[in-house]
């Protein structure tokens, strides 16, 4: 999975800057192994099968103490794609609409960043 922190590598990562998804999720227990592990799985499953994403990163909090940081989210990922006609598709795959049917009861909320190039 390209960008995955569980699979780094020194070959180069294929990030596309047309447009990017980037999306935040704040479990509702997020200090549950359990749920974690679940969701975890979940989202790396759909990431390994999704035909539209190019970059697939995900993210946990770098913890990192300033004022304009919010550290308060459980998990993010950043996905790029060629173009936003492409993201489209990719929120019909039926591999995403899976992950969201399968993880949707972990998360308290959801919030999504998308951004084209200048």
């Amino acid at each position: 999975m390209t960008g995955s922190c569980a699979n780094k590598s020194s070959e180069p990562k294929d990030f596309d800057s047309n447009f990017a998804h980037v999306v935040y999720f704040w479990l509702k227990n997020p200090d549950s192994q359990e749920d974690c592990k679940a969701f975890e799985a979940s989202l790396k499953k759909f990431l390994s099968t999704s035909e539209y994403a190019k970059t697939k990163f995900i993210g946990k909090p770098a913890n990192t103490p300033r004022e304009v940081v919010d550290n308060s989210w459980t998990y993010s990922i950043i996905l790029t794609f060629p173009s936003k006609e492409i993201q489209n598709k990719y929120q019909q795959e039926s591999v995403h609409r899976k992950f969201i049917e399968e993880s949707e009861h972990l998360w308290e909320k959801v919030q999504v960043y998308d951004a084209v190039c200048l």
